[in-house]
């Protein structure tokens, strides 16, 4: 339900900026572009972290979940995450190029081919830092515990482990409404969920996630700079 109030909370801005900003089509174009306005890309990316909020607050307060005591607060030895951010994005790049799919980087060149200079810079700070914050805070720190606390009932607490970073990992990749980066990202979420179980704290899970999608946003920007 988040999800799907993010979507609508988006589209609901996008199409007000689309009619401010005379944009040839209005929605429906935008809609169409393979590479919208990187004001449309953010303020898509802003009306989904609004659900996501409003998701997650309502799973602490009605829904009866308590935060991890201390799950935002970092440390140093965080940084190690760093490199496993990076692998994990390297195994994804190898495992499809053994597949070779179309459209790999279809979703990359939506966000990035209509930015340059500060929109470029802004729209890659929103990717690489801003994204993984609400996804940290929505897939591991509530989706994950749900599943995995709630599976606890019937079964040990391995396999609700497994069941709650499956399960979680699964939505991670379809909310991403990518089919050919589905299996990948489903994985990623599987990895994240781990690390977020492990600590009990989500930093871990977002310097990696961040790290990870640095990564994809270094390579663009190498590419570019050939």
């Amino acid at each position: 339900m988040g999800f799907l109030l993010g979507q609508v909370i988006a589209t609901l801005m996008e199409a007000v900026a689309a009619a401010l900003a005379g944009y040839p089509g209005g929605l429906g174009g935008l809609a169409r572009s393979a590479t919208p306005p990187w004001w449309a890309t953010s303020l898509g990316l802003a009306g989904l972290w609004v659900g996501f909020a409003v998701a997650i607050l309502v799973a602490y307060r009605a829904g009866g979940l308590a935060p991890w005591p201390g799950q935002w607060r970092p440390r140093w030895g965080d940084l190690a995450y760093v490199p496993l951010g990076v692998a994990c994005q390297f195994a994804v790049d190898v495992l499809y190029a053994l597949w070779h799919p179309h459209g790999v980087s279809a979703p990359v060149h939506r966000l990035f081919d209509s930015t340059s200079g500060p929109t470029f810079a802004l729209v890659g700070t929103l990717s690489v830092l801003g994204a993984p914050v609400f996804e940290e805070w929505l897939f591991r720190g509530v989706l994950y515990r749900a599943l995995a606390e709630g599976a606890r009932a019937r079964f040990s607490r391995r396999v609700s482990v497994a069941l709650g970073a499956v399960g979680s990992g699964l939505l991670f990749g379809l909310a991403h409404v990518e089919l050919v980066q589905l299996a990948g990202l489903a994985g990623l979420g599987v990895v994240l969920a781990l690390l977020a179980e492990r600590s009990r704290r989500l930093v871990p899970s977002w310097v990696t996630h961040a790290s990870f999608n640095a990564t994809a946003f270094v390579a663009l920007v190498l590419q570019r700079a050939h």
